[in-house]
């Protein structure tokens, strides 16, 4: 069972707001068993909108289109559907008793305007707006379903959750739809997909694997498709299990919260083990990825954001001859601000960074992108030069990424 998703207004085209009904509608059709096609987003234009119905009813099963149905001359959803059903407009005396409502209670005075909302084609089964007061719209035609909801992402969501969905489910016999999520770290998509190769030309037919990498992560999520729910979860973790035999040295865990710093906080956590970090070039960006971990408190102490020089020198201790003898961007400077923080903070472990995230190089001989990163454990610094290219958001999330994975291996090591 296939569906496409039309989204209706030219304030997405042109940048103003960002789709974010798509993204949620696409994620609750696939909870239900119906996968999504396509998504298509379009203009305020009766032709595009005639033009946009017709090529989707070719093609899928199910339309859902979101947007253009408010009161105003400029949403014309509503009469371009009547105009593509052949189909004329009658007032629904529910829907006017319904808008009628909801204006009292907030002391809002209903208008002819507002009554043109309650205007509906005879051919559809309007679906009861409780939270708006536009009605959703649902249309049978050649075997095909295509429901009309407005663009306000809590009236659609209400519509999808009360209306739409349940009869999605009435009218046909779905199969499932399970997605896991392998999460790995620190190997790109290409040295991942070598290694696993075999593994993956293995899957069963009903298992569908994708690649979803990011700055110094790589996310491979596993599709199964079916009707034996059993049958489905059983073959996923079978898989996973394999997958852990292969490369089980890079898996943070399964599910898309099992992230790094999730794993890093486990660690902390479980050795009790404390944690600080000195951060230039990244801002910050560090101590966000570990906080964002909820308990993070119990073995994250504190941060010293050190972007100007002096704070360096006056809060972590480097010695201003290391300074001028090697620059800012150094691994010297790396190793003494990791020293300087984990002293300062008294913790068991400390992450440095300091670098050159561009776009200019300040008072350096090291070129943008050039990072070094230093952890200190215990026992010892560790330093490591990398060079993350550019733009300066690429290089902020790859030296805060790998700031990470080099923590994780010591903490290891450590243990």
């Amino acid at each position: 069972m296939n569906a496409e998703i039309i989204t209706i207004g030219d304030e997405i085209l042109i940048g103003q707001i960002t789709d974010t009904n798509s993204k949620w509608i696409a994620e609750e059709l696939n909870k239900i068993g119906v996968s999504v096609y396509q998504i298509t987003s379009i203009q305020d234009d009766e032709n595009h909108i005639l033009n946009a119905l017709k090529e989707a009813e070719s093609r899928v099963d199910i339309i859902l289109l979101t947007g253009g149905l408010g009161p105003t001359k400029d949403d014309i959803t509503k009469r371009t559907i009547t105009s593509y059903f052949n189909d004329t407009l009658v007032l629904d005396e529910e829907i006017v008793d319904h808008i009628k409502q909801l204006f009292q209670k907030i002391n809002y005075p209903f208008t002819d305007i507002n009554k043109q909302q309650a205007l509906i084609p005879t051919k559809c089964t309007p679906l009861k707006n409780k939270l708006g007061t536009a009605p959703g719209m649902w249309f049978e035609q050649n075997e095909k379903i295509i429901v009309s909801m407005p663009g306000v992402p809590n009236e659609m969501k209400g519509l999808m959750l009360n209306e739409v969905l349940p009869k999605i489910q009435d009218k046909f016999t779905l199969p499932h739809i399970i997605h896991k999520t392998v999460m790995t770290y620190g190997m790109g998509e290409s040295m991942v997909a070598e290694r696993i190769e075999k593994w993956e030309n293995a899957l069963p037919n009903y298992i569908k694997l994708a690649y979803l990498p990011s700055y110094g992560a790589l996310r491979l999520r596993l599709s199964a498709k079916g009707f034996d729910k059993n049958k489905l979860e059983t073959s996923l973790d079978k898989n996973i299990k394999l997958l852990y035999d292969l490369i089980g040295d890079i898996i943070t865990g399964v599910g898309e919260e099992e992230t790094i710093e999730k794993s890093i906080g486990k660690l902390l956590k479980d050795r009790k083990y404390t944690l600080s970090t000195a951060e230039s070039c990244t801002g910050g960006a560090v101590a966000q990825k570990i906080t964002s971990i909820a308990g993070a408190s119990s073995y994250f102490v504190g941060s010293v954001v050190s972007y100007a020089t002096r704070i360096k020198i006056d809060e972590l201790q480097v010695l201003e001859k290391t300074i001028k003898q090697n620059s800012v961007v150094s691994a010297q400077v790396a190793h003494e601000m990791a020293i300087g923080v984990q002293q300062k903070f008294k913790t068991d472990f400390s992450i440095a960074v300091t670098g050159n995230a561009g776009p200019t190089t300040a008072k350096t001989d090291k070129t943008v992108g050039v990072v070094f990163i230093a952890i200190a454990s215990p026992r010892a610094v560790l330093v490591e030069e990398f060079n993350f290219g550019q733009p300066r958001e690429k290089v902020i999330q790859r030296a805060s990424n790998k700031a990470l994975e080099m923590l994780q291996k010591e903490i290891i090591k450590n243990s």
